[in-house]
């Protein structure tokens, strides 16, 4: 069960990161890479960080 409800934290944040909107490209492909590449920490990174950066 906890690993069906990280694995949909984790997609939910892909989609997230996806369907945002930023002032520059670059940033949507830098968390991309960052959320694929790092998927604990940059789950964790994109609710702390990330989400504040979205126009």
């Amino acid at each position: 069960m906890l690993k069906i409800l990280g694995f949909l934290v984790y997609a939910f944040t892909i989609y997230d990161v996806v369907t945002s909107r930023f002032a520059n490209s670059n940033d949507k492909l830098i968390w991309i890479l960052i959320v694929l590449l790092l998927p604990l920490l940059g789950t964790i990174l994109w609710f702390a960080i990330g989400r504040n950066k979205r126009i």
